[in-house]
């Protein structure tokens, strides 16, 4: 059971994750569709960039800003491309 938080990384850091073709998750405490994913990502979860969009004001505005103004999590970032709250099965087929 995930029972950590995972480690966040910069809004920065994260834009280069995705660039580089990194899945990265857009994440905040006490989100029950964040721990929902992290559960079926198990032990794939590491390797998933996490960025705590509650750490960072550049990662919340990044989240507004393909969300029509919501700070909507998680927002998943695969090949490139944000998905606002994808079922946590394609996350894990993405990695």
């Amino acid at each position: 059971m995930f029972n950590r938080k995972p480690p966040s990384v910069s809004a920065s850091d994260a834009a280069r994750a995705a660039d580089a073709g990194r899945v990265v998750v857009y994440w905040r405490k006490g989100c029950p569709f964040c721990k929902r994913l992290q559960l079926v990502l198990g032990n794939r979860v590491d390797d998933v960039v996490w960025v705590d969009v509650w750490a960072d004001p550049d990662a919340s505005a990044y989240v507004r800003s393909v969300n029509d103004g919501d700070e909507v999590v998680p927002t998943v970032v695969i090949g490139g491309v944000p998905h606002t709250n994808p079922p946590p099965r394609e996350v894990l087929a993405a990695l």
